[in-house]
C-alpha cells in the first residue's frame, strides 16, 4: 500500500499536552494529518474523509451553549458513520464527556496520559 493509499487519521490536537502519537498511528499504517483547531479539522474532513479521527476533549464551563472544543467536530462526524471517532481526555472531566456522549457517537474514549499500547488497541479494534 502507497502512503496515499493508506487510509487517513486525523489528529485534532487543541490544548491537551500529552505525547507525540503519529509514529503509532503511521507504524499502523495510517497517513496522519494533523490540525491544532476544531474548525480546520472540520475543513479538512470536507476535503478529505478521515477513517479515523482522534481528538482531545476539554471542558469548558464558561461556554454559554457547548461544553467543550468537540461539539462542532461530533457534530460533523456524524454524518459519516463509517469514520471511527476516539477522544482523549482528563479524567476528572469525565462527567462532561458523558454528556457529549448522550448526543453524539464517540467509539472509544482514553484518559490521559495515553499510553501508546491503549490507543493501538483501540485502532486495531481490540478495546473500546
Amino acid at each position: 500500500m502507497t502512503q496515499t493509499d493508506a487510509p487517513v487519521l486525523l489528529s485534532v490536537i487543541e490544548l491537551l499536552g500529552y505525547p507525540n502519537l503519529r509514529l503509532v498511528y503511521e507504524r499502523l499504517g495510517y497517513r496522519v494529518l494533523t490540525e491544532f483547531a476544531v474548525r480546520k479539522a472540520i475543513g479538512q474532513m470536507r476535503k478529505e474523509k478521515p477513517a479515523v479521527i482522534v481528538a482531545d476533549f476539554y471542558y469548558q464551563p464558561d461556554f454559554r451553549d457547548r461544553v467543550s472544543n468537540l461539539e462542532s467536530l461530533l457534530a460533523a462526524a456524524q454524518s459519516h458513520k463509517d469514520v471511527k471517532v476516539v477522544v482523549l481526555y482528563e479524567a476528572a472531566h469525565e462527567h462532561a464527556l458523558e454528556r457529549l456522549r448522550q448526543r453524539f457517537r464517540i467509539d472509544a474514549a482514553l484518559t490521559l496520559p495515553v499510553k501508546e499500547s491503549d490507543i493501538e488497541g483501540v485502532l486495531r479494534g481490540e478495546r473500546a
